[in-house]
């Protein structure tokens, strides 16, 4: 199984980070950071102005620099649409 990755930035120390996706849709992503027992699970949600992602991790902040219309077009990529006949 391939799991999916991101990378994002602790805002903190502009450290980059390249993180698990558990789901993505296009108002929510859903992350894993670590691995094992020592992981930690972050919902990312739109910034107001629809230009990247942003959630809180342990009292860090944490950004995807990626766009809702480019997260759409990864979405819509990734899980083509059924056609009914």
């Amino acid at each position: 199984m391939n799991d999916e990755k991101i990378r994002v930035r602790v805002t903190e120390n502009d450290q980059l980070l390249d993180v698990i996706v558990l789901k993505k849709t296009v108002n929510q992503i859903d992350v894993v950071i670590g691995e094992g027992v020592h992981n930690v699970k972050c919902s990312l949600h739109p910034t107001a102005n629809g230009l990247a992602y942003e959630g809180n991790i342990m009292g860090r902040e944490i950004v995807y620099e990626t766009s809702r219309e480019q997260v759409e077009a990864d979405i819509a990529h990734t899980q083509p649409s059924t056609r009914r006949r």
